[in-house]
């Protein structure tokens, strides 16, 4: 059976973050009920598509899952459990905000199935929790991740750095005080201002600066020194791992898998037998919502991918990966090389200037790579 992957997205914050253009929305009041019956609904119409797989992670994201009541999740997870075939160690996991509200909950999920978390702290510096727009103060954050360690053998956390005016030395000091909270795996990002979010018309204002180019590289230098020095390794461009502990969710992103997307926004990537098919449902959380109760989904996208559009996908998210992507395993999903379709010329030239190691079984991207890799990838399709 080929592995599957289950995306679940709850679209529901407190307040929207200056600096997110995820699909998330502020309401004054949810109807708990109706959600927790057309999420499942949805699940069970796209199990008709795929049924005979077997599921290895559940991944909660959102908005903020950790608003969702734990019973909704726990009827998801069991729901899961009942329309596929369930691996043995199934990684189910919830992103959460570590307010003390929220935080508290943890225990509650846990007993609904989730076995992973990731929390959202962002900085562990209240100066910047402030500029990001975050709700919770830095002892909220330390809780949070005191009280995840305690309940869970796997948990994650998210910064966010080359923010305006970070130095290496405050950076450094920082991620100094995180590597002491961390656990087996942290995901840290470079501030990106994104289109039609209150960062972008503040910057577009001249509100604030970022790091010019060559202070951000030194800043994801820093990091990955710094975090290697500890164990924990760059599996992905901003993703960070022990041995064995990487997000076998995401990874399955990354890898070119399948996955299944429920809930207001949630993409998927199925392979049927019409060929491999790119899902989308749609955006809004009331039209999502009352186009799931009359017709069991609210699917927008439903589209064959081409195989120019697979070779573009799948080497934009595997080139992300430090593993790169294994020209064998490239053909055993797809059924076709991938080198035909890459400029030869183009990859001599960054394996020579140190950007891409290429051999017969493999693409790889360096660090100095993964810094410009939207270029990268760009010229090896041209």
């Amino acid at each position: 059976m080929n592995p599957l992957a289950v995306y679940i997205h709850w679209p529901f914050c407190k307040s929207k973050c200056p600096y997110c253009d995820f699909n998330s929305h502020v309401r004054d009041a949810i109807d708990q009920t109706r959600w927790h019956d057309a999420l499942l609904r949805e699940l069970e119409t796209m199990a008709q598509h795929v049924p005979d797989r077997q599921v290895q992670s559940i991944f909660f994201g959102g908005g903020t899952p950790s608003l969702m009541p734990p019973s909704t999740a726990g009827a998801l997870i069991e729901r899961v459990h009942t329309l596929w075939n369930i691996s043995g160690d199934i990684e189910i996991t919830l992103e959460a905000n570590p307010t003390s509200v929220e935080a508290g909950r943890l225990r509650d999920f846990k007993s609904a199935g989730v076995n992973r978390v990731s929390l959202g702290v962002q900085s562990l510096q209240a100066s910047e929790l402030a500029f990001l727009g975050r709700e919770h103060s830095v002892g909220e954050a330390m809780h949070a991740i005191e009280l995840a360690r305690t309940l869970f053998n796997r948990y994650s956390f998210d910064l966010i750095y080359a923010r305006p005016n970070q130095t290496l030395a405050a950076w450094e000091a920082e991620l100094t005080q995180a590597l002491a909270l961390a656990g087996d795996h942290l995901s840290l990002y470079q501030l990106t201002i994104e289109e039609n979010t209150a960062f972008h018309h503040a910057y577009k204002k001249g509100g604030f600066t970022l790091p010019d180019e060559a202070q951000a590289e030194a800043l994801y230098r820093l990091t990955e020194t710094i975090l290697a020095e500890r164990g924990l390794l760059a599996y992905e461009v901003s993703n960070y791992a022990k041995k064995g502990q990487e997000s076998r969710h995401n990874l399955a992103y990354w890898q070119g898998s399948d996955y299944v997307g429920v809930g207001p926004g949630a993409h998927g990537r199925l392979t049927l037998n019409t060929g491999r098919t790119a899902t989308a449902t749609l955006k809004s959380p009331e039209r999502w919502l009352e186009n799931v109760e009359r017709d069991g989904q609210a699917i927008e996208v439903w589209q064959t991918i081409d195989r120019q559009q697979e070779v573009e996908e799948r080497l934009m998210m595997g080139l992300r990966l430090s593993d790169g992507i294994n020209y064998a395993a490239f053909m055993r999903q797809t059924g076709y090389d991938l080198r035909p379709y890459l400029s030869e010329a183009k990859r001599l030239l960054y394996c020579e200037q140190g950007l891409l190691t290429d051999d017969p079984t493999r693409l790889q991207t360096t660090l100095s790579g993964r810094l410009v890799l939207g270029t990268l990838t760009a010229e090896l399709l041209a």
